[in-house]
């Protein structure tokens, strides 16, 4: 959904590109996260290891228990047969013991990681800027926090440990085939090349397709989120059918994107398993030749064809989970791109608390553009006094909801200057800035808990008392008081089981509970009626005497009392002054009010 401090059609929505990083850069972050659990990597490393060797130990027996026959004779060392069986069954039950305890212990690492995760995708994304959300679609960014991160997860899970495994069967291995037969070793020589050039070429080639299907659903998931938080809108105007199709065509995107991504990635399987097969049966076929020469005992052979299998087993689990590789570090870097998103500038450091706030307010000729080539702000000057009520109107798109923006400098002016209290507001700290307003927004916002913590959110220690107080001012404590469970009633998907311009007077409320030294209401009564707003109004001029408001209105009706009008128009100021004098120009301001007055009667 489009952020509501942006006015329509300033600032356009990116098509959410991710930064394609290194697999180099990939692994060394996802490593620094198993890093933080130091102990359980340390474990998992030790259960592998342990598990592996014992595993891996089972062919070597096997061959000394087949070379305790003699093929001449016909003879067999029971001793010898029965003592390598005994061996092999309890190394290979204590091997299946620790393979269980490290498939707990991953489990409880990737949880840990992927916790992690979350928390700082989380934490960095309450310190972006506002432009980064006007440029990313909600939905898209709640992909990233559950899906990717889910598929991360998966492979730190399973994958991370099938590599490990699998480093360790290939060490191990590749040492016994050495000690029993280099020779055949040559042949590896030649297939393991073949595999790593293949998949290497594989890995170029599919890496982009993955990033396609998170990025289309992604994609997918941003249109279903904006769908259903329109569905009344959507079911007022007919348009079910064309956003069954709309969601029709992002939805086979999708499922194409899903489609070629994993068919090509599971060409490497097959192809891998067949090279490995392949170098198989030339290790049995000269295997063989071998033997017959008596150049290798029996079970020498029977060994090194065991350990063959074992060194080019896991070259096969790996090339088959290659297309979850890929999976994965697609998903990882829209999962970083999000933790490394550069966060709002770090106030300077010589930056200064804004304290013993009067409410001057000043913008001097200021230029402001969300893209270079579209300005919307053109030498904007504006002198707001301690106490004074300044009222911005205008046609949509002229630019009243930006002079927001740039007084809480959710965006810095391009040129110009804003000055609170004379002091140029790049030199204040942002936080005490922005705590020196209180912002009332058209678009409300409640969320799930009562009415009583709603209306106290931004003064946690407030007392019943005070929350009465101000529900009485905005007109909404008869209301609520109906209410069977009164100020403990229970708001929850954004207050949906209250009308909007309950919503309204609610989050009226909670500003008006601040105590800060400047309103800001963009828009907020428009959800309530004419009277109520009225009442409102005086409400607020008494609750907020001797402090400064900037009101947003599009009914001129309601700012007539304003001691300052700013009449904007394509991003400049055209007219100002009372309602009065403006009237008496007979200007744009005249035209505005007569217009709203003539479609009213």
């Amino acid at each position: 959904m489009r952020n509501p401090n942006i006015i329509g059609g300033a600032v356009p929505r990116s098509q959410n590109r991710t930064t394609h990083l290194p697999r180099k850069v990939l692994l060394k972050k996802l490593w620094d996260y198993l890093g933080r659990n130091r102990l359980l990597l340390a474990l998992a490393v030790v259960l592998s290891l342990t598990s592996s060797m014992l595993s891996l130990y089972g062919p070597k027996l096997s061959g000394q228990a087949i070379n305790a026959i003699d093929l001449g004779t016909g003879q067999v060392d029971l001793d010898t047969v029965a003592r390598c069986c005994g061996w092999m069954a309890a190394f290979y039950c204590c091997s299946a013991v620790l393979s269980y305890l490290l498939q707990f212990v991953m489990i409880r690492l990737s949880r840990r990681v992927s916790k992690q995760m979350r928390q700082d995708i989380f934490r960095n994304l309450t310190r972006l800027p506002v432009g980064f959300f006007d440029r990313h679609q909600t939905g898209d960014l709640i992909s990233v926090i559950t899906y990717d991160v889910d598929t991360v997860n998966q492979s730190l899970s399973s994958d991370f440990l099938h590599i490990l495994n699998s480093c360790v069967t290939v060490t191990v291995s590749l040492s016994m085939m050495v000690s029993i037969a280099p020779r055949l070793l040559l042949i590896f020589l030649v297939t393991i090349p073949v595999t790593v050039v293949f998949t290497r070429w594989l890995a170029s080639v599919v890496r982009p397709l993955f990033r396609k299907r998170s990025r289309a659903l992604g994609e997918l998931n941003g249109f279903v989120e904006e769908m259903l938080s329109g569905q009344k809108t959507i079911r007022a105007y007919g348009r079910e059918e064309a956003v069954q199709e709309a969601f029709g065509e992002k939805n086979r995107a999708a499922a194409q994107a899903y489609t070629v991504a994993e068919a090509n990635g599971t060409v490497t399987g097959p192809a891998v398993t067949f090279i490995n097969n392949t170098s198989l049966s030339l290790v049995c076929m000269f295997g063989s030749i071998l033997f017959l020469r008596g150049q290798v005992g029996l079970g020498d052979l029977s060994s090194f064809v065991q350990y063959s299998r074992r060194f080019s087993g896991p070259i096969n689990e790996v090339a088959n989970i290659f297309a979850e590789f890929q999976s994965a570090f697609a998903a990882a870097e829209r999962v970083f791109s999000l933790i490394d998103a550069e966060p709002e500038p770090e106030d300077a450091s010589d930056a200064r608390v804004l304290t013993d706030v009067r409410g001057d307010v000043r913008l001097d000729h200021v230029d402001f553009a969300y893209e270079p080539d579209k300005p919307i702000i053109r030498d904007f000057s504006l002198h707001a006094r301690p106490g004074e009520l300044t009222a911005i109107v205008g046609p949509t798109g002229a630019g009243k909801t930006t002079i927001i923006n740039l007084l809480m400098r959710f965006y810095d002016v391009d040129s110009g200057a804003v000055y609170v209290d004379g002091q140029d507001i790049r030199n204040l700290t942002r936080d005490s800035l922005r705590r020196a307003y209180t912002m009332v927004l058209q678009d409300t916002w409640l969320f799930h808990g009562t009415i009583y913590e709603n209306i106290a959110y931004g003064k946690p220690d407030a007392t019943m008392e005070d929350v009465i107080r101000v529900c009485k001012a905005a007109r909404i404590h008869s209301y609520i008081s109906r209410l069977p469970q009164g100020y403990d009633t229970v708001l929850s998907d954004n207050g949906t089981s209250i009308s909007k311009g309950q919503k309204q007077l609610l989050t009226i409320a909670r500003a008006m509970l601040l105590d800060a030294h400047m309103l800001i209401l963009d828009e907020a009564t428009s959800n309530v009626d004419t009277r109520t707003e009225e009442q409102i109004q005086e409400a607020m001029r008494e609750l907020m005497a001797g402090k400064t408001c900037f009101v947003i209105a599009h009914r001129l009706s309601t700012i007539r009392s304003a001691d300052h009008i700013l009449v904007m128009r394509d991003g400049q100021v055209v007219e100002q002054g009372t309602h009065d004098s403006l009237m008496a120009e007979n200007g744009f301001y005249r035209q505005l009010y007569q217009a709203q007055f003539d479609a009213v009667s």
